[in-house]
């Protein structure tokens, strides 16, 4: 699903509150982080994530990378945060993220 701007705009305020729960670290993109972001991502449907200082990828590369491995978008990514997006499909209609048309 591609998001327009004001979609981007609505996810990235709702970001803003959000505590960092995805680490990427030494080994970069795994196995066990990509479970554990589509975890996340199936759960709360957003969530912020930060590449340590001892990856190999940049902000942007391991945002991609790990939306790509959880068929998520990249909502934003500043300094060493990002944000990533995908739309829950075990959470009640009413408990989604409502996006603005």
């Amino acid at each position: 699903m591609d998001l327009t701007s004001k979609q981007r705009a609505q996810l990235r305020g709702l970001a803003n509150g959000l505590d960092t729960i995805v680490h990427l670290g030494k080994d970069g993109v795994g196995d066990n982080l990509i479970q554990q972001t589509d975890d996340a991502l199936e759960a709360r449907e957003l969530i912020k994530g930060r590449v340590l200082d001892n990856c190999p990828l940049s902000a942007r590369e391991g945002a991609q990378a790990l939306a790509k491995a959880t068929r998520s978008d990249v909502i934003q990514v500043i300094g060493s945060r990002f944000v990533l997006y995908r739309e829950s499909h075990s959470k009640e209609k009413d408990k989604r993220i409502k996006l603005v048309r």
